[in-house]
């Protein structure tokens, strides 16, 4: 049910085309919620029947022109009426948790080398989260800086909460990561 509520807002943030919006998915949102070209054009097709977004009028001609859409006021009282709903945590569903308890039982053998990729994994992605930081929020030092957002738009302000949220799980994941290696027996040579 999320996806169309990440493209209402991202399209209420910036009217966009679909080629635009899934390279803004490739940069940001999917961050934190990851959806295919495909599934996104998909959705732009159903946000438009359902009279939630439009495509901007073209000038010229239209064939072979991307279209461009804009939120329309019935897409915007969705997205409203969603965000102020109430949603129970998901249960997390981890293959690598799942993996570790399987490993308890049949044995750690190569193990500490897909705990050593995800760990990798997981550092480039908290170096892009860091590196987001540090270009779009320069106030907040990215150790536990200025986070009372004096003077930034409201808006700014909860996007730099999101990015937070991404680098406090990234920051557990590596902790995590490091720690579970070291706990591992010696692999026999």
């Amino acid at each position: 049910m999320s996806l169309p509520h990440a493209i209402l807002t991202a399209l209420l943030e910036k009217p966009s085309s679909g080629l635009e919006l899934t390279r803004r998915f490739d940069r940001s949102i999917g961050f934190f919620w990851s959806a295919t070209h495909q599934q996104i054009y998909r959705e732009l097709g159903r946000l438009e029947t359902a009279g939630l977004i439009r495509a901007l009028p073209q000038d010229g001609p239209v064939r072979g022109q991307k279209k461009e859409y804009d939120v329309l006021p019935a897409g915007r009282a969705e997205l409203e009426r969603w965000t102020a709903r109430g949603d129970d945590p998901k249960a997390v569903r981890e293959p690598l948790l799942l993996r570790l308890r399987a490993a308890a039982v049949v044995g750690t053998a190569g193990l500490d080398a897909e705990l050593a990729r995800h760990l990798a994994l997981h550092r480039a992605q908290l170096a892009d989260y860091r590196e987001i930081e540090r270009r779009d929020f320069p106030a907040a030092d990215g150790a536990g800086g200025d986070r009372s957002g004096g003077g930034v738009a409201d808006g700014d302000r909860l996007r730099h909460a999101v990015l937070r949220a991404g680098i406090g799980l990234e920051t557990f994941w590596v902790e995590w990561l490091t720690e579970t290696r070291a706990t591992l027996p010696a692999e026999p040579s």
